[in-house]
């Protein structure tokens, strides 16, 4: 794998380069890093849903704890080399918003931490979950020594919070608790968001269900984001965010 150096020049060369036809074309070298940001993605957006339906206590930012359940999930639903591999695609893409957005200050006023703290804090969880087994992840991405030293506790704590949560949805047995709607309008991009996300929702619905229903919608919104609307219990992906994720994708 690249180092954390060369993967910024590469992500700098990407966006130096990108030509017009590319944000047109859906590239098959690029499925697994978007398929893998794409679940991530919902993850996060999965977790602020739990926390609005189960009404889960939160202790510091809603963001961050939504960001803990993410990496949880991926190394509680995929085995091994799977997990390593969609672990290195989200921490690259963590990685392409921060160079996406060099040259402008932080908006530290925002409710998301920096990308590239919420790079580390994702690398160091998803490495503490198995430090035997994933030390060249860590080295891979360079995770500093003194914060290797902390993510073996950090993930404990992820997992006596979130896994008790999840614990209890697998044992409320399989349902039909998640729904997805995708608009038939979509272009390439979210016919793809749209695939991944029927795959991933049919598997946890085989697997836990939760008390109320949530709806995951694939649609156009002008923008490129993913939020959680509380009021109507649903999760938006914007076909814009693969689009954007595609296109900030490093080249190799």
């Amino acid at each position: 794998m690249k180092t954390f150096a060369a993967l910024l020049v590469a992500l700098s060369l990407s966006l130096a380069l990108a030509h017009p036809a590319d944000a047109a074309r859906l590239r098959a070298d690029r499925h697994e890093y978007l398929t893998a940001n794409l679940k991530a993605i919902f993850y996060h957006e999965f977790g602020h849903a739990l926390i609005d339906i189960l009404k889960l206590p939160i202790f510091g930012q809603e963001e961050d704890a939504a960001d803990v359940l993410s990496v949880f999930m991926i190394d509680a639903l995929f085995d091994g080399d799977t997990a390593i591999e969609m672990a290195y695609h989200t921490a690259y893409g963590f990685l392409g918003e921060t160079k996406n957005s060099s040259g402008f200050e932080p908006a530290y006023w925002d409710v998301h931490g920096p990308d590239l703290q919420r790079y580390y804090t994702f690398v160091c969880l998803f490495y503490g979950a198995d430090p035997d087994a994933r030390q060249r992840v860590a080295d891979d991405l360079e995770l500093p020594a003194p914060r290797q030293r902390t993510c073996v506790d950090e993930y404990n704590k992820a997992r006596e919070s979130w896994g008790t949560v999840i614990k209890q949805l697998y044992e409320r047995g399989p349902g039909r608790s998640i729904r997805i709607l995708v608009d038939h309008r979509v272009d390439e991009f979210g016919r793809y968001t749209g695939k991944v996300m029927q795959d991933q929702i049919r598997a946890m619905n085989a697997d836990l269900s939760l008390p109320k229903r949530v709806l995951v919608r694939v649609e156009e919104c002008g923008t490129a984001n993913a939020f959680y609307d509380a009021k109507t219990r649903e999760v938006i992906m914007c076909t814009e965010f693969a689009e954007y994720l595609h296109d900030i994708a490093p080249r190799r």
